[in-house]
């Protein structure tokens, strides 16, 4: 039950507008799924899929495919040399 959203519990104007601006900041900066394009709804990386508040399963699994995980360590620490 945890892993349900609060909007969906307590339904309210707040809870979708911190829904809403959380998908435009990703899409903005292009994190996650927004950094690829959708092959379902045809639009390019940096966009928001054409279902509202949705994000279609096919850009999902692209991004899986291409996303490399990075740990924070040696972003901080850097190459030796």
């Amino acid at each position: 039950m945890a892993s349900i959203a609060l909007s969906i519990l307590i339904p309210s104007p707040a809870a979708d507008a911190a829904h809403d601006a959380a998908h435009e900041v990703h899409r903005r900066f292009r994190h996650g799924v927004y950094s690829v394009p959708c092959e379902t709804c045809h639009v390019p990386a940096g966009e928001l899929c054409l279902a509202r508040r949705a994000v279609h399963a096919a850009r999902r699994a692209r991004f899986r495919e291409t996303h490399q995980a990075t740990a924070l360590v040696p972003l901080l620490v850097g190459r030796a040399r």
